[in-house]
């Protein structure tokens, strides 16, 4: 062993670079583990600490007592405390010790990175302006734009600087769809940059790169790693109602960084500091093409889950669907719950056997959802699980049960946003079918109408 060379452990600190892991995760031996220690090229610090009211996990900021248990640990020899909150990533034990890499990380300037001949329309080049500027103070900014306004190409500008002052920049979302869907158009928009994709089925995870584009989750691997964190649908669940989730982009990002959130439906505690002065933001209340947003029709439907039961649906929303399938336009119809997208999915293949249901828990659902984007399913059953991050430019929108508590103003809003986006096609149908409006309903509706309305008085639309 040698304790007094660094050099002989650079292979480690190389590997680890920008984790913070489990050290029993470390396919080094406790000799390289302990001369990395020791020379200072690594730290190592407990996994859980004990604190007045029971234990903290470093790796994901647990504190609720409820959360912890035991188990006979045969590493340790006694009973040892365990993180359940992080538990999907690998114990975390209060015998545990994570390691991360002190010295700092290597780092790689790119000159002009960004090949994309796009533009940008005026309130995209204003919030552009404010983004980039953020990013170069390295301070806080939320951009409040509209669903399709557009605001992956508005990061472009921002993130190009940020490269090319060989700072490391990370993405992060909520969902793994939206990482899928947001790698191609990076790796079109940036080609001469290393580029890693973190999901949970990601041969990439916990590759560091010059730009990284991951889900919130797998940000519980990074430790200061990133000089620019973009939060993507920072109102999206889980990362809206997840504190370990904040925690993570908390850690994962430098104590020197810019943090710009993204999203198109802020909290309404989000939306009164903004009114207030309290949260810096730049809204762009209109989409890149300038044509209004389309606004949400109420349709009643009556009791849906009592025809449901019947092996019926209710004729209205059958006549929707088959209208579109006439039209040959391709459409979402949005259901609250898993069972009620299975009976509906059966009852609509009866009508065209090419349609399809997705939702969390369907192994297929990656293809699925590329077969709809290629066109080759006219119409997509779906939960929320899909009311971001899919675009396809022509198409339809209908929410069966809109009533149901799991609609949300947010999700509402985000899912009548799937409709109208391409400039080619502006326009579009968004139909909540419901079985008794709800105050989320009407909020949702108000808030498209709001935005429609102040892009006319700042003259953002076309028409």
């Amino acid at each position: 062993m040698c304790i007094q060379q660094p050099s002989c452990v650079p292979h480690l600190v190389s590997w680890l670079n920008g984790q913070r892991l489990p050290r029993e995760q470390l396919p080094f031996s406790d000799e390289e583990i302990k001369a990395a220690v020791q020379a200072g090229w690594v730290h190592e610090q407990p996994g859980l600490i004990k604190t007045s009211s029971g234990w903290r996990c470093v790796r994901c900021g647990n504190e609720d007592a409820r959360l912890f248990a035991s188990f006979p640990c045969a590493r340790c020899g006694s009973d040892c405390a365990y993180c359940r909150k992080c538990l999907v990533m690998g114990r975390i034990s209060s015998c545990t010790h994570l390691v991360h890499v002190t010295m700092p990380l290597p780092s790689e300037r790119h000159e002009a990175p960004l090949v994309w001949d796009g533009t940008l329309s005026a309130a995209q080049e204003d919030a552009a302006m404010a983004v980039k500027q953020a990013v170069l103070d390295r301070s806080e900014l939320l951009v409040w734009a509209v669903c399709g306004a557009g605001k992956t190409e508005i990061l472009f500008p921002a993130i190009a600087a940020a490269l090319e002052k060989g700072w490391r920049v990370g993405l992060a979302t909520p969902r793994t769809d939206v990482v899928r869907e947001l790698a191609p158009r990076f790796r079109q928009a940036f080609p001469r940059v290393p580029l890693a994709v973190w999901h949970g089925g990601s041969e990439e995870r916990g590759r560091i790169a010059s730009l990284v584009l991951s889900t919130t989750h797998q940000l519980l691997r990074a430790y200061r790693v990133f000089d620019v964190m973009i939060v993507d649908e920072v109102d999206a669940f889980p990362y809206s109602a997840e504190p370990m989730l904040q925690y993570a982009v908390s850690q994962a990002r430098k104590e020197q960084s810019s943090l710009i959130y993204l999203t198109a439906t802020p909290s309404r505690a989000w939306q009164l500091d903004i009114t207030r002065g309290k949260r810096k933001a730049v809204v762009i209340p209109a989409r890149y093409h300038g044509r209004p947003l389309p606004v949400p029709v109420f349709e009643w439907c009556g009791n849906w889950r009592k025809r449901l039961e019947r092996g019926r649906l209710p004729e209205n929303v059958l006549a929707w669907v088959l209208h579109r399938l006439a039209q040959g336009k391709q459409a979402f119809l949005f259901v609250p719950h898993i069972d009620e997208l299975e009976a509906v999915t059966r009852l609509l293949q009866r009508v065209d056997p090419r349609i399809v249901g997705v939702h969390a828990e369907a192994p297929d659902r990656a293809e699925h959802v590329q077969a709809f984007r290629d066109g080759r399913v006219p119409l997509l059953v779906t939960t929320t699980i899909l009311e971001r991050g899919v675009t396809v430019p022509n198409i339809d929108v209908a929410v069966l049960g809109a009533e149901d508590r799991i609609f949300t103003e947010s999700a509402l809003v985000q899912i009548a946003g799937r409709v109208g986006r391409h400039a080619a096609f502006p326009d579009g149908d968004v139909r909540f079918f419901h079985h008794g409006k709800t105050n989320e309903m009407v909020r949702a509706r108000r808030h498209i109408v709001r935005m429609n309305e102040t892009a006319k008085k700042r003259g953002l639309l076309h028409r």
